[in-house]
C-alpha cells in the first residue's frame, strides 16, 4: 500500500486516582466511548492511567501489580463488549514478569549501538516491574511497550521501581505504523524516538505523566518538535491532568506533524478530549526495518492493512496559553481540589488572620470547593491589630465562607500562669494555642486543616512548629511570599475584569507583614526585604547555587549568609511539614531532600553558624 492514509486521534488527558483500578478503568472506557462518539480511530491516555501515578511503592507490592495486569486485560474484553473493540486505545498500566529482576541502569544508548543494561547491586525488587502502556483492540492487548528511560530526578524515582524495556513496539493500524513510547523517551535524544526514525513509522504516540511547574508548557512544545524530527513522523502527545499529593498535571496534550507544526493542543488543568486529524504520506518513509537497532528490538504488529474511509478533514484545536499568574493559580487550585477529594474530606478549615497568605488560602480553597465547604477562624491574641479582625471578616464577607471568630488571650493567659516563658518561647505559645484549637475543630467537624505558610517562611523556619504550621495540607508552600502578593492581585484584577466582587481585601494586600506575636511586630525586623529573601532562596533552594554562583550574580554577601543559614538549621521543620503543591522548579518536600543531621554549609568565614528557633 502507498499514498497518503488518514486516521484522526484523540488525546484523552484525564484526571485518575492512584490505586483506583477499577474507576480508571471505567474512565477509559468513557472517555473511549467519547472518543468514538467524535469518530476516531486510536486514542491514547495518560502514562500508568489504570494504577494512577506515582504510584510509589505500589509499585513493589506484587498483588497490585498482578491487579494492574488483570485489569487491562479485563478492560480490552469491557471496551469490546460496550462496542468500542473497533477504536484502538493506548493505555498506561503496571507490567509485572515473574522471576528475579535484573539490576539495570537507565542511561542513553552507548555510541556503539549496544544494550547498555547491565547488572548492578543486588535489586529488592522481586520480579520485574515496568513502566509499560499497551494497544486494546478488538477485544485483546495488541502490544505492550515498556518505557525504556526512567527518570531518577526531582520529584521522579523511577530507577528505583521499573526495569527499562528492549523492545520498541510498531502496530499497523488502518495501513498507519504506529510507534509506542512513554514520556521520558521523547527526553532522550538518540531513544526510541530516534529508533522510530531509523526502523520507519508513521506516527509516535506518547502517553505522560509530566508534572507542572512554571513555564514547562514553554518547554514541551520544542521538545516535541525536536523528537518529532528525530522519528520523521509526527508525535501525538498526551498528557495526565489532576492532583497527586504534591504533584499537579496540567494537561496541555498536544500533535505536532514531522516537520515540527502545531496541530492541536489542548487546555490546561482540565479533563479534555483533543482530537487531529492527520493525513500521512506512507511513501515518504523509504525503508522500513524491525529487528535490532542500537539499543532497541523494533516489533512490528499488524491490526489492519485497510485504510479508513476517507474524510474530510477538521482544523485542529490550539487552546489560548494562559498567563504565568493565572497558570500558577489554576495549579494551585486544582492541587488543593483533587488532595481534599480524592482523600475524601468534606471541607477545609484554617486560621483566617487578615493577613496577605490567609486572604490568599481562603480565596483559593473557595475556588477549589466553593465556600459551603470552607471554614475560617479568627482567633486574634493581645497583640492582634484591629484590622487584623476586620480583615479577616472583610475576606470572609467578601468570599461568603464559614467565619467564627474564637479570642485566645484567655488561653495564653492560663498557660503563662502555669509555667514562666519569655521571649520567642511566649510568642511561639500564641501560635500553637491557635495551633491546638484549629486541631481540635478539624477533629470536631472532620474539616482537613491546612496550613497557611508561604515558600519564604519554610524556607527559613519562620513558622511555629505544632502552630501555625499544623495541618494536613499547605496550598501555597510552594509559593514565595513575593508571589502571594502577585497572585492576589491577578485574582482581584481577574474578578473585576468579570464584573465580581475582588475577593482579597486591599489592605490584606497592602499592610506590612506580621505575625502579630509581638507588639509592633513585623517580618521585616527578623528577615530580610522579601524581594531579596526571594531571590536568594530561588537561586539557593531552586537552582541549588552555592556560596560562589551567589556572590556571582550579585547578592549581598551578608543577606546570603544570613539566609543560609536560616535555610539550613530549619531542615527539620520541613521534615515535619504538610504536603502542598509543586510549582517551581525545585519544591521542598519530595522534591528538595537533604538530611537533617547534616554539617555542610556554604558560609562566608567570618559568618558564625546559628541554631533555629523552633
Amino acid at each position: 500500500m502507498s499514498g497518503p492514509v488518514q486516521l484522526r486521534v484523540a488525546m484523552a488527558q484525564v484526571d485518575t486516582r492512584v490505586g483506583d483500578l477499577d474507576g480508571n478503568a471505567a474512565l477509559v472506557v468513557d472517555w473511549a466511548r467519547k472518543a468514538a462518539d467524535d469518530g476516531a480511530h486510536l486514542v491514547v491516555f495518560p502514562e500508568m492511567t489504570l494504577t494512577g501515578y506515582p504510584a510509589e511503592d505500589l509499585v513493589l507490592r506484587e498483588s497490585f501489580a498482578a491487579a494492574s495486569e488483570q485489569a487491562l486485560t479485563d478492560l480490552a474484553g469491557t471496551l469490546a463488549g460496550e462496542g468500542l473493540g473497533e477504536v484502538a486505545v493506548v493505555v498506561g498500566y503496571l507490567a509485572h514478569t515473574s522471576g528475579p529482576a535484573p539490576a539495570a541502569v537507565d542511561t542513553p544508548p552507548s555510541a556503539d549501538g549496544s544494550d547498555d543494561e547491565r547488572p548492578g547491586d543486588a535489586n529488592p525488587r522481586r520480579g520485574q516491574p515496568r513502566n509499560a502502556a499497551a494497544l486494546l483492540h478488538g477485544g485483546r492487548v495488541v502490544a505492550r511497550y515498556a518505557k525504556r528511560h526512567l527518570p531518577n530526578y526531582g520529584v521522579f524515582d523511577e530507577a528505583r521501581y521499573f526495569v527499562p524495556g528492549t523492545e520498541l513496539p510498531v502496530v499497523r493500524l488502518h495501513g498507519v505504523d504506529v510507534a509506542l513510547t512513554i514520556c521520558e523517551d521523547l527526553w532522550v535524544e538518540g531513544g526510541p524516538c530516534g529508533v522510530a526514525g531509523q526502523a520507519g513509522v508513521d506516527l509516535v504516540v506518547s502517553p505522560n505523566a509530566s508534572p507542572y511547574e512554571r513555564a514547562k508548557d514553554d518547554l514541551r512544545l520544542p521538545l516535541v518538535r525536536r523528537r518529532a524530527a528525530e522519528a520523521r513522523a509526527p508525535i501525538v502527545y498526551c498528557n495526565q491532568v489532576g492532583g497527586q499529593d504534591e504533584l499537579v498535571f496540567d494537561g496541555d496534550s498536544l500533535a505536532v506533524s514531522a516537520d515540527g507544526e502545531l496541530l492541536a493542543r489542548a487546555p490546561q488543568f482540565v479533563e479534555h478530549l483533543l482530537c487531529v486529524d492527520l493525513t500521512l504520506d506512507r511513501d515518504r518513509v523509504a525503508e522500513r526495518r524491525d529487528g535490532r537497532i542500537g539499543p532497541m528490538t523494533v516489533v512490528r504488529t499488524v491490526v489492519s492493512e485497510e485504510p479508513v474511509a476517507a474524510f474530510e478533514p477538521r482544523p485542529g484545536h490550539l487552546a489560548e496559553p494562559l498567563s504565568d499568574p493565572e497558570e500558577v493559580w489554576r495549579a494551585l487550585v486544582l492541587g488543593l481540589k483533587d488532595f481534599i477529594d480524592k482523600n475524601g474530606f468534606p471541607s477545609v478549615v484554617f486560621g483566617l488572620s487578615g493577613g496577605i497568605d490567609s486572604a490568599l488560602v481562603a480565596a483559593l480553597s473557595v475556588d477549589a470547593l466553593g465556600a459551603d465547604r470552607v471554614h475560617g477562624v479568627a482567633l486574634p491574641s493581645r497583640w492582634s491589630s484591629e484590622h487584623s479582625v476586620s480583615d479577616a471578616e472583610d475576606s470572609a464577607r467578601r468570599l461568603g465562607l464559614h467565619f467564627s471568630t474564637v479570642p485566645i488571650a484567655p488561653m495564653v493567659d492560663a498557660f503563662e500562669s502555669s509555667v514562666e516563658l519569655s521571649g520567642t518561647a511566649a510568642e511561639n505559645l500564641q501560635a500553637r494555642v491557635r495551633g491546638t484549637l484549629l486541631m481540635g475543630l478539624s477533629n470536631q467537624h472532620g474539616h482537613l486543616l491546612l496550613a497557611t505558610s508561604n515558600k519564604s517562611e519554610v524556607a527559613v523556619g519562620y513558622s511555629t512548629l505544632y502552630g501555625d504550621a499544623a495541618g494536613g495540607f499547605a496550598p501555597i508552600k510552594d509559593v514565595p511570599k513575593t508571589l502571594v502578593w502577585e497572585l492576589a492581585c491577578w485574582r482581584n484584577a481577574d474578578a473585576r475584569g468579570r464584573g465580581e466582587t475582588e475577593p482579597i481585601p486591599q489592605n490584606s494586600i497592602d499592610k506590612p507583614p506580621s505575625a502579630e506575636l509581638a507588639p509592633g511586630q513585623k517580618d521585616s525586623d527578623s528577615l530580610p526585604s522579601y524581594e531579596e529573601l526571594d531571590a536568594v532562596i530561588a537561586d539557593y533552594v531552586d537552582r541549588d547555587l552555592g556560596m560562589a554562583h551567589l556572590l556571582e550574580r550579585g547578592h549581598d554577601p551578608e543577606v546570603v549568609a544570613r539566609v543560609l543559614r536560616l535555610v539550613d538549621v530549619a531542615e527539620f521543620k520541613r521534615r515535619q511539614s504538610a504536603p502542598g503543591t509543586k510549582i517551581s522548579l525545585k519544591a521542598f518536600g519530595r522534591d528538595r531532600r537533604l538530611p537533617v543531621t547534616n554539617r555542610w554549609r556554604e558560609s562566608l568565614p567570618s559568618v558564625r553558624e546559628g541554631a533555629a528557633q523552633s
